[in-house]
């Protein structure tokens, strides 16, 4: 028996459409496209979210509308999330901004410190290695955009890539300034805190493409589905044993391992507030991961081994 769907704005409870003979099969996002061709289309599905209760959460778009706690006529609430942006996009702006940054303070292009110092290049090898991570950081994180994600949600608010670019941008012209200024001075401990960093980082930023690799390989593509992540043969993934976001704990592996080899301020504030940011989000899919598999490894931390 087909059903009525009216949706009404979350707001003033307005009615905004009234969906005739909706099959009762229909998931959340057909419906949405089903608003979309009312006469007076106003919002596309990405921007669309739709729940059963006007202050309540956003009903998922695989959501079934026969299996929602509604009569023959079902009444959704409509808000509109804005704008928004796919997330490919915000990742390739974000990470490409870093990227372009930094090489504008390496090469000390004009107008940064001075024209003496215009092109010139300093005579530090820990600056040059230092170079050559960061660059390779984010040419990584632009691959694993274009070829190694796979994203549940398509999009986010345009008004956010503002603050993240803010954020990525805004670090990297700061940490930049310093580990490439002609006055800059090389760690205390020379080669030997090199060399060590060094070894840190290029660990952990193997470590990291590993569970990205991993975790891509959970999902088919094109599907949303979710699945305990295991340990695979593969190393650097039997961290999964002790936590539940290994990525993110190699991430800020890399960036300590980045602080220690250039002993820069900046940078070891961008690791810390990275590793603040991050653990949030750890904690948040850890107790997701717990909320839906019953089974998940009671061992497991969020971010840091037996700690966190």
């Amino acid at each position: 028996m087909r059903k009525m769907v009216e949706i009404l704005d979350a707001k003033t409870r307005e009615k905004l459409c009234f969906l005739d003979k909706v099959e009762p099969q229909a998931t959340i996002a057909e419906i949405k496209n089903l608003f979309t061709k009312t006469p007076d289309p106003q919002w596309y599905p990405a921007r669309q979210s739709l729940r059963l209760d006007p202050k309540g959460k956003s009903l998922k778009d695989e959501d079934v509308l026969q299996k929602l706690p509604v009569g023959t006529t079902a009444t959704l609430f409509f808000r509109d999330l804005g704008a928004q942006i796919s997330w490919v996009t915000v990742f390739l702006t974000e990470y490409a901004g870093p990227l372009f940054i930094y090489l504008l303070f390496y090469f000390r292009v004009p107008f940064i410190y001075g024209h003496k110092y215009d092109f010139t290049s300093s005579r530090h090898t820990v600056v040059h290695l230092a170079c050559i991570c960061h660059s390779s950081h984010y040419v990584k994180r632009l691959l694993e955009t274009l070829f190694v994600h796979r994203f549940s949600h398509g999009t986010m608010p345009l008004r956010n890539i503002f603050k993240n670019c803010t954020y990525y941008w805004g670090f990297a012209a700061w940490m930049a300034y310093y580990i490439n200024h002609p006055l800059y001075t090389p760690p205390t401990y020379g080669a030997q805190q090199v060399k060590l960093a060094l070894t840190i980082f290029v660990i952990c930023q193997l470590g990291n493409f590993s569970i990205h690799m991993a975790l891509r390989d959970l999902r088919p593509a094109g599907s949303k589905t979710r699945k305990i992540p295991y340990p695979t043969k593969n190393p650097f993934t039997w961290l999964f044993l002790l936590v539940s976001c290994p990525n993110y704990t190699y991430e800020v592996g890399s960036w300590i391992g980045f602080a220690i080899m250039t002993q820069c301020v900046p940078v070891a504030l961008f690791s810390l507030v990275g590793f603040t940011q991050m653990t949030i989000w750890a904690k948040g899919k850890h107790r997701s991961y717990l909320k839906e598999f019953r089974d998940y490894p009671p061992l497991r931390m969020p971010i840091i081994p037996f700690l966190l």
